[in-house]
């Protein structure tokens, strides 16, 4: 259904939109900077500005499918609820309203008074936004809508967004932290098996113009369903098949110095250390599970591993779909190492239909094993033999 895909493109960019917006209108960036000093919620407000942004894109990309495809709504599910409580002890839910002026009632409730962030925050919610990519016109794909789940994460990397750094140098092209390792992610599944099916993930915070110092983004997207599989960046894999071709025939030992990671700042030490004998200096951390995602989608590294159950459906759907829509995919991380090669038994890919039995909370839906997201299987295949070897002895030794 590329009518649903091209729509998520859309929202995602008017989503986009926003979160550039609270960076650069002085109405609201006023409010992102009281967050910045504290770390905490700003007394001055009735909610924390972090999570009403989040919210704020959650709904915009929830009620503008909804708009588009009648139904659709019920079978949307992000990180927030919408629900907030005011000063005065009235329960407000966040929504877009018929007009611009109503919206701007809505939050300036949500916002304490502050007339002119909600105002400000109001006309770019309403903004139209076009966006088109003219790859998406040589496909048609009919996927019932009633088979369709969506995970939407509003603002991956809520922390990265609020500071704020805007001079983060990158790593051979990976950033560590900063405004780039911001992403909205929207990961559409089905409902019946948990495959994911399309994803769009959107880099609000890409380039910035040294004399306007405005943001421009970009989008990434893909999808795989019943045999198709296309992906927005189909050109630039094709001119980059010619270097991957030289290592073909190349030894193990070489093969395996090719490796290269990216990682979380929290990961274990005896995966980090097991990573070291596989990638050598090859390791890259970055902020984010969104973006950390993205570097593997970019081809800026093979691997993004992290194996703590802190990530969640939102967190990794996006980025699956397209990944999947490559060639590649996101697996279980402890059912990895645990499998037997030889076994015959599939790839334990990651699924986003099922709850986790007998969690409560978000951790309903965590990614429990951990996982691995990469590009090529045979490159996996090939990684995950290496990391188990290197993981037994430091096992032994602790």
């Amino acid at each position: 259904m590329s009518e649903i895909l091209r729509e998520l493109l859309r929202v995602s960019e008017k989503a986009a939109n926003i979160a550039r917006a609270c960076r650069q209108q002085e109405a609201l960036f006023q409010l992102l900077i009281e967050e910045k000093k504290e770390g905490e919620k700003n007394k001055k407000f009735t909610v924390d500005f972090k999570t009403l942004a989040d919210v704020l894109v959650q709904e915009v990309i929830k009620q503008n499918m909804e708009n588009k495809f009648p139904g659709l709504e019920k079978n949307i599910f992000g990180e927030e609820s919408n629900e907030f409580t005011n000063d005065l002890g009235e329960k407000i839910t966040i929504k877009l309203c018929s007009t611009e002026e109503e919206t701007a009632q809505l939050l300036s409730k949500v916002l304490n008074g502050n007339k002119s962030a909600a105002e400000a925050l109001a006309k770019v919610v309403h903004q139209d936004v076009a966006f088109a990519d003219p790859a998406l016109d040589s496909i048609v794909i009919n996927i019932p809508q009633d088979l369709i789940g969506i995970w939407v994460d509003p603002i991956d990397s809520t922390y990265q967004y609020i500071k704020g750094s805007a001079d983060t140098q990158s790593n051979q092209g990976i950033f560590p932290s900063g405004l780039q390792c911001v992403t909205i992610l929207i990961g559409v599944y089905d409902i019946q098996t948990g495959v994911p099916l399309m994803g769009v993930i959107n880099q609000p915070f890409v380039s910035r113009d040294l004399n306007t110092l405005r943001w421009k983004g970009q989008c990434y997207w893909g999808l795989s369903y019943m045999g198709t599989n296309i992906h927005s960046l189909e050109h630039a894999i094709c001119k980059r098949n010619g270097s991957e071709k030289r290592t073909e025939n190349s030894s193990p030992e070489s093969e395996a110095s090719a490796f290269s990671a990216v990682i979380s700042t929290s990961e274990k030490e005896s995966i980090k250390a097991a990573l070291a004998r596989v990638c050598g200096d090859r390791i890259f951390r970055a902020a984010g599970a969104g973006y950390k995602s993205l570097c593997v989608v970019q081809g800026l590294v093979d691997i993004y591993i992290f194996s703590e159950d802190t990530t969640f459906k939102w967190d990794s759907c996006a980025a699956h779909a397209i990944l999947r829509a490559m060639g590649g995919g996101m697996v279980d991380m402890k059912e990895c190492l645990e499998r037997n090669p030889d076994s015959g038994l599939d790839l334990p890919q990651l699924l986003y239909h099922r709850e986790n039995q007998g969690a409560a909370g978000v951790d309903r839906w965590a990614n429990k094993g951990g996982l691995i997201a990469y590009r090529s299987r045979e490159r996996l295949e090939t990684f995950l033999s290496l990391l188990v070897q290197h993981l037994a002895p430091l096992e032994t030794q602790a």
